[in-house]
């Protein structure tokens, strides 16, 4: 029998190559430098557009104006990652969040001094710029983030209305800071235990039946008796994206997503279009078939994730966990493995759950001057080994990308999932390979809910709000109205053998994504499905495919997604792609339903 894990041992992170505390000295003197590097870009105002017609002077000037950007981001983006980190563990404290508005509040005075650099650079014509680019050879460096921002160029407004929503971006933020904070204090009482909103989800895997359902129903009272803030939250972050999005002239609500992206909307209906097409083979198959191997006619919501047998889950310590990741990496190539060995021997990871802890996972790249630290709530089983090889292939693909500098390192969400997915099929591959044949089942149902829950179900989230959007256009929503679009939403991917209980209507409310990242979620698909495609290319040529991946990894943000995946071999821009994704799921479902 597993040995109950010790939450207590588990690693925390230290700031203090950051900064030593909220009155560090250094912080200060971090934000006066970006407000330096700032008032030494605003004496280039006025002079882009002066001189567009001499193109080496130009080119110098964009040269010396991007560098010194990137020097005041640096110099920001240091000062945020110490206020986000040390908040996210601590959203009890009023004083951390207070600090991190405030700070946000600062950001948008010194980042308003550079606002004119961009729209000066966005004046210019396609011509004069490449001319430029080509005169002054060293500016050409800065193709890619030129590349991103020019793609801004249709959906600018005027200086004026520029200034004003950054200088109300932090209240606006506020209701996002409020729906987390919310969530952080949530705890509901379960079999005599107080448990966290982490705890609560982590427990509808639990192997009874009725601790399941009771952290389940407990769950979905404690988000009702939360609802009516939770809502508000929502309805006023989506009113405000209406507002800006109807003023930038973007013709949809993931329109400004898939911009950030650099992603085409044609590749992401593409995407879409495959994964619905896919509901029916898969998880409407697949959950038919869990009812079967557990004996019962349907699942309950909260079996989604169950294991599939009675007795304890296999657990793993911490440095089992380590381990596993570590050899899994290893078997790519040692460049992964010993960029993921860095961040346990040193204090750059988060894993101990805690009270006023934030639930989720993350790594935080920080800049490209510092190093990245790992956030999330180890509590022992298979999925958290999963999220641990999860957030250190993010970190790993932040750390190649740093020689890069922090502006071409920063990589659109379409290929940021890809190192952080890849990590867990790594994963997954040694644990299944080490598997006994009584084990090969539950593992073999473990991949596939990941899968489920990777793919169909953010795409099913991506759905949900594309309606809650489009239906916010006629005004404000209430708790119910936007519980029946998710419940609806979710009943057609998830198929009739998951029963939605009472209470799944408010299950919305405590995906993150909804509130600080509209449209993120495809992401996550988009990353799985892509992944799947490279780790066939892996299985064609296992030699040759690891340079050609650490070279995409490296690369950061300088190459589109389809520059990108052009040395493999793959088109994201084609259907046929995303349903190849979509096949190789549906033939683990019929692994699977040959064991059943």
């Amino acid at each position: 029998m597993n040995a109950p894990l010790k939450t207590e041992t588990l690693p925390e992170w230290r700031l203090d190559d950051l900064y030593s505390s909220r009155e560090d000295p250094r912080i200060e003197a971090d934000l006066k430098a970006a407000e330096g590097f700032n008032a030494e870009l605003a004496k280039l105002e006025g002079r882009l557009v002066a001189t567009r017609a001499k193109p080496a002077e130009l080119g110098g000037i964009i040269e010396r104006g991007i560098q010194l950007y990137e020097d005041a981001v640096n110099a920001m983006w240091s000062v945020g990652a110490y206020g986000s980190l040390s908040s996210s563990v601590a959203r009890d404290d009023p004083a951390w969040s207070k600090f991190e508005s405030d700070l946000r509040s600062r950001f948008a005075q010194i980042g308003a001094m550079s606002l004119f650099f961009t729209l000066e650079i966005n004046k210019l014509d396609d011509g004069e710029l490449e001319a430029a680019l080509k005169a002054h050879p060293a500016a050409g460096r800065w193709r890619p983030w030129l590349r991103q921002v020019r793609a801004g160029r249709p959906h600018e407004l005027s200086p004026d209305l520029e200034r004003l929503l950054i200088d109300k971006a932090p209240a606006v933020a506020n209701w996002g800071r409020l729906s987390s904070e919310t969530l952080a204090k949530l705890s509901a009482r379960v079999d005599g235990q107080t448990l966290s909103l982490s705890e609560l989800l982590n427990r509808t895997s639990d192997t009874d039946p009725a601790r399941r359902k009771a952290a389940a129903t407990a769950l979905a009272k404690a988000l009702a008796e939360r609802g009516s803030t939770l809502t508000l939250c929502l309805n006023t972050l989506a009113f405000e994206k209406q507002v800006e999005d109807r003023w930038r002239k973007f013709d949809s609500p993931a329109a400004s997503r898939h911009m950030a992206n650099e992603v085409d909307a044609d590749a992401v209906a593409a995407l879409e279009a495959a994964v619905v097409e896919g509901y029916a083979s898969v998880s409407h198959r697949y959950y038919k078939l869990k009812a079967k191997a557990l004996g019962v006619p349907y699942l309950n919501h909260w079996d989604r994730n169950s294991p599939l047998d009675a007795g304890p889950p296999r657990t793993f310590t911490w440095d089992q966990a380590k381990g596993i990741v570590l050899e899994s990496f290893e078997s790519l190539a040692p460049t992964f493995a010993d960029t993921a060995r860095g961040f346990f021997a040193q204090p750059w990871i988060d894993a101990r759950p805690r009270p006023g802890k934030q639930s989720g996972a993350y790594s935080h790249s920080v800049t490209a001057k510092r190093h990245p630290f790992v956030f999330l709530n180890y509590m022992g089983e298979r999925r958290d080994v999963l999220t641990l090889a999860h957030e250190l292939g993010h970190a790993v693909h932040q750390t190649l990308a740093r020689p890069l500098g922090t502006l071409l390192a920063d990589t659109p969400l379409t290929l940021a999932e890809t190192a952080s997915i890849f990590g867990e099929g790594l994963v997954f591959e040694k644990l299944l390979a080490e598997s006994s044949k009584a084990e090969r089942r539950g593992l073999l149902a473990g991949k596939i809910e990941d899968g489920i829950n990777t793919v169909i179900r953010q795409i099913a989230f991506h759905r949900f709000e594309t309606r809650f959007h489009t239906a916010r256009l006629e005004g404000e929503l209430s708790p119910e109205q936007i519980g029946a679009i998710w419940v609806e939403t979710m009943a057609e991917s998830l198929g009739p053998a998951v029963k939605l209980n009472k209470g799944y209507e408010y299950y919305w409310s405590y995906v993150s994504h909804f509130v600080h990242a509209p449209f993120y979620v495809y992401a996550y698909a988009f990353g799985d499905l892509l992944v799947r495609g490279l780790m066939e290319k892996r299985r064609e040529n296992p030699d040759g495919f690891a340079p050609k991946y650490e070279a995409l990894l490296s690369a950061g943000g300088t190459k589109t997604y389809v520059e990108a995946l052009a040395s493999f071999g793959l088109n994201p821009r084609e259907k046929a792609f995303w349903a190849a994704g979509m096949k190789q799921l549906e033939r683990l479902v019929d692994e699977f339903e040959a064991l059943v």
